[in-house]
């Protein structure tokens, strides 16, 4: 699945303990997004899915709003990804 994954998430989850997480963004291409930019990685649904609980801390309260706003948007796009696909959820945990 081509997700795009926002600047600052990629900027946060460059140290990620998952392995699988690091390997997917390194591999991704930058998309410049007016000021800012998204890193367009093609990867498995659960990669996304890992690198998205990687990076809950910034959907916390105390949080900056970039850093909440960037995890809901990720999130929205990670959560859409399944339908986009014309798949249910059951077989996008499997695919």
């Amino acid at each position: 699945m081509r997700i795009d994954v926002p600047g600052l998430l990629a900027e946060y989850l460059r140290d990620a303990a998952d392995v699988a997480v690091r390997d997917a963004l390194r591999g991704g291409r930058t998309i410049r997004r007016g000021q800012g930019y998204s890193l367009r990685v093609a990867a498995p649904l659960s990669v996304h899915q890992a690198a998205l609980e990687a990076c809950a801390a910034l959907a916390a309260d105390g949080a900056a709003p970039a850093g909440r706003k960037a995890y809901r948007v990720y999130a929205d796009r990670v959560e859409a990804a399944p339908a986009a696909r014309g798949m249910t959820a059951g077989t996008a945990l499997s695919a």
